[in-house]
């Protein structure tokens, strides 16, 4: 197949009479001193060799701490990437007075950059066919342009010059895809199905961690108007230092970690079969949504809080509680699925706590006291981090051998899509300047809360009307030699 050339290239040479044998690297062996085999690499190598099943006799399946290089990079790259679409919004007010704007034109610099997503969205899913680290490099440029261009309209001698930055922050914004699509396809690359579900979850999450920092950190940076520049300076040099390790990653490993790596990946146009599927959807469609919401609210939760006498500095803190929070829940969680590969279990009972905290939030602000979006929001965070990862995972099991990005591509760049839409709707429904209080965003929390649960259902439906046999471990089976769906453990192939 034409798309299997990225994978097969990857592990010329392996092969050998019918055999594959590594080199002795000491950076890749086990820690075998004093009887102990329980490193990351031993756990996971044991996963790989269990599965061979089919394959030729004496194919030797690695994992490599090398891996860990390029996925600290990604992880590093999403979190400054996110930062960089919250450098404005947690200080909205300072920002419009600084560049001569409205509010609404400050909330252009995220709805912008999400656009910007959707845009090269196509291209994102051609360079990660052949790889990730292609994709990770352009992200660093992307990444490093936006930034000087950032800088560069925030100290023109008219104090700011808002289209300058408008360009820079577009810039950043087509960084985005390229790291935050790639998570799933470096670890399909590099892990065994043993540590996939943790190899995504650290770089995915780590894009709403770095929001969390622009919502808790930029409010202390910029506390007036005129601060606003210095804001941008500091997180342009913090960018472009984690920018520049990104060159230097490596671009795949030397033999596969299991079996299904060298699956041949359905070709792009093979892979628009496989987008057929009912269950990719009815799981793609919520993760969008709320993928959706969530950047509306990190966009607008300054606006939101401000207008019922919360500070900035309450703003940023309630951002970051909803983050940190999802992030330790999706840190116990995702070991453990990664074990017990549950996944249809978690997506069933995520969702409908995530539909109901958007609801709960409806009533939070009006009570004027802040414990009540303190914990509405770390219920939602610890929610919707949980899902992320999982949700990611189970589409790509359900999607195989299609390559891994393409689902990933498309359900986030439908998250990013909505989330600039959900933007402009809730600009639209603030309230006018009489009312009580004014220019709340009451109406824009109710049509959330009301997109969110209409989203509900469709998870819920997943292996229902007869349709069980359609949640297949399509990756899974091919590295274990063993058949289940997302309901429960596995069971031996027959």
């Amino acid at each position: 197949m034409r798309g299997s050339r990225n994978d097969s290239s990857s592990f010329k040479g392996a092969r050998k009479d019918g055999h594959q044998r590594l080199a002795s690297d000491a950076d890749d062996d086990f820690d075998q001193r004093d009887g102990s085999v329980a490193t990351t690499e031993a756990i996971e190598n044991a996963g790989a060799t269990a599965g061979r099943g089919g394959d030729e006799a004496g194919t030797v399946y690695k994992v490599y701490k090398r891996r860990w290089f390029g996925l600290v990079q990604l992880t590093l790259l999403n979190l400054v990437v996110s930062w960089d679409w919250l450098t404005f919004s947690p200080v909205a007010q300072y920002a419009a007075a600084y560049y001569g704007r409205s509010e609404s034109d400050i909330n252009w610099f995220s709805t912008a950059f999400l656009f910007a997503f959707v845009v090269i969205s196509p291209l994102t899913i051609y360079m990660l066919h052949w790889g990730p680290k292609q994709s990770i490099v352009t992200a660093a440029v992307f990444t490093i342009l936006g930034n000087v261009v950032r800088v560069a309209g925030s100290h023109s001698r008219s104090g700011g010059n808002y289209g300058v930055v408008m360009f820079g922050q577009i810039l950043v914004g087509l960084a985005q895809p390229f790291v935050l699509s790639a998570p799933t396809r470096y670890s399909d690359l590099w892990f065994t199905n043993r540590g996939r579900v943790a190899a995504t979850a650290l770089p995915s999450l780590a894009n709403p961690f770095g929001a969390a920092l622009g919502q808790l950190i930029v409010p202390f940076l910029a506390t007036k108007p005129a601060e606003v520049s210095n804001a941008v300076i500091y997180v342009t040099i913090i960018s472009i230092v984690v920018s520049l390790p990104a060159f230097f990653i490596p671009s795949s490993p030397p033999t596969p970690p299991e079996p299904s790596g060298t699956t041949p990946k359905a070709s792009l146009r093979e892979s628009l079969h496989l987008l057929k599927s009912v269950e990719l959807w009815l799981l793609m469609i919520p993760f969008a949504v709320y993928v959706g919401f969530f950047n509306s609210i990190s966009t607008l939760l300054n606006q939101i809080l401000v207008p019922y006498g919360f500070s900035n500095d309450d703003a940023g803190i309630a951002g970051a509680v909803l983050i940190v929070v999802g992030l330790v829940a999706s840190a116990i969680s995702s070991p453990i699925l990664d074990r017990t590969k549950a996944f249809i279990l978690a997506i069933k009972v995520a969702v409908p706590i995530i539909g109901l905290s958007y609801l709960v939030f409806i009533f939070v602000p009006p009570t004027r006291e802040i414990a009540g979006p303190y914990v509405v929001l770390a219920i939602l965070g610890a929610a919707s981090f949980s899902l992320v990862p999982v949700a990611l995972e189970f589409l790509c099991e359900l999607s195989h051998p299609m390559s891994p990005e393409i689902t990933s591509v498309i359900a986030w760049g439908g998250g990013q899509l909505l989330g600039g839409v959900f933007i402009l709707i809730s600009d639209a429904l603030k309230a006018g300047p009489e009312a009580d209080p004014p220019a709340n965003l009451n109406r824009a929390l109710i049509f959330t809360a009301v997109v969110a649960l209409a989203a509900v259902p469709l998870p819920l439906c997943l292996g229902l009307f007869g349709r069980k046999d359609k949640l297949e471990w399509r990756r899974l089976r091919r590295d274990t030699g063993t058949v289940g769906n997302g309901d429960s453990g596995l069971a031996p192939a027959v």
